[in-house]
């Protein structure tokens, strides 16, 4: 796995951590008056990254121009305008939420199982194990 695979998976994380936080203040926020239902954008992003043309700086290296580097996150957080009264008080269908909340902790639960995987791998590769 190359180091810009696990960079975007960081990222994939990262992603799945704030997207809880959001699902979770929705689900709060079910019975709260004119409250928007929040979301956090990232396939878009991911997509990009995913398609992105790759050029051979080396024919045994490739570099994937689309993967971004820093702190800022390959993310952001979006308010639903949508009118419709799931609730009967705002826009907070409870069993989306709950479905979007299980799909997201098998993205991360993917994630962090596969960033683990190749630290492991690492790790037993300077202790001279065999994998």
């Amino acid at each position: 796995m190359s180091v810009s695979t696990i960079k975007l998976l960081e990222n994939f994380a990262g992603y799945c951590a704030e997207r809880n936080k959001v699902i979770s203040e929705n689900i709060a926020n079910i019975g709260t008056q004119d409250y928007q239902r929040k979301d956090v954008v990232f396939k878009d992003v991911l997509a990009e990254n995913m398609n992105a043309q790759m050029k051979a700086t080396d024919e045994r290296h490739f570099i994937s121009p689309g993967i971004q580097s820093g702190n800022s996150p390959d993310y952001k957080i979006v308010t639903d305008h949508n009118n419709n009264d799931a609730s009967g008080v705002n826009n907070v269908d409870i069993d989306k939420e709950m479905a979007d909340l299980a799909e997201n902790y098998l993205n991360f639960k993917f994630a962090s199982t596969k960033i683990s995987d190749y630290y492991k791998t690492i790790q037993s590769v300077i202790n001279g194990v065999t994998v």
